[in-house]
Order: C-alpha cells, then structure tokens, then sequence
C-alpha cells in the first residue's frame, strides 16, 4: 500500500470457497483492476490457503459504498454467493495508525 492518508478505511473480506470455482480467477483478476480505477482507492493485500483474506483501503466510507453499488462488482458479488463462496464475512473498520517492520 502507498502512503495512504491517516485515519482510512480497510475491507476486510474472509472466504471459505466451493470445490469448483470455475471462473473465479478471472473474475478476482477484473475486480482487483477495476477496484484500482475506483475514487479513494488506496490499495489491497490478499491471502489463501484454506481460507482467503482480502483486505482492501479506501479513503473513505463514501468509497466503499460506491465500490459495493459499482455494477460490475454488484455482478462479481452476486456470482460469488452463487457460485463460488461456501462461506464469507465482510468487516469495515477505520484505520486510526500503521507502522510496519522491514529490514
């Protein structure tokens, strides 16, 4: 993530996947592009093993909504619930600090 301004907003979305997720790559691939080209969008930061964390910035709540009601990704969702997800949970919280370690 680039120097976002503090406080800002992480999406915090957990998933558990079907076994056939056909389709679903090239859909995260499109979202993760469009998300980019979306005002007050800061950044991502993804994970999956067994279970997938995504976790996404934005400068404001203004912008996540936005991001949710966008029609592609209202799409994207949709096909998730449908398709591609067993389980999933979505946490929006204010990002008051960061610090991190780098040698």
């Amino acid at each position: 993530m680039s120097e976002p301004i503090d406080p800002y907003y992480a999406v915090i979305f957990t998933s558990t996947q079907k076994e056939n997720i056909e389709g679903y790559p090239e859909m995260a691939n499109k979202m993760e592009t469009l998300a980019k080209q979306q005002t007050g969008y800061l950044g991502m930061d993804s994970a999956r093993n067994n279970v997938g964390i995504t976790v996404s910035y934005w400068k404001n709540l203004e912008a996540i909504k936005n991001w949710k009601q966008q029609s592609d990704h209202v799409i994207a969702q949709h096909k998730g619930r449908k398709d591609w997800y067993s389980w999933y949970n979505v946490k929006i919280c204010k990002v008051e600090r960061e610090y991190e370690f780098k040698i």
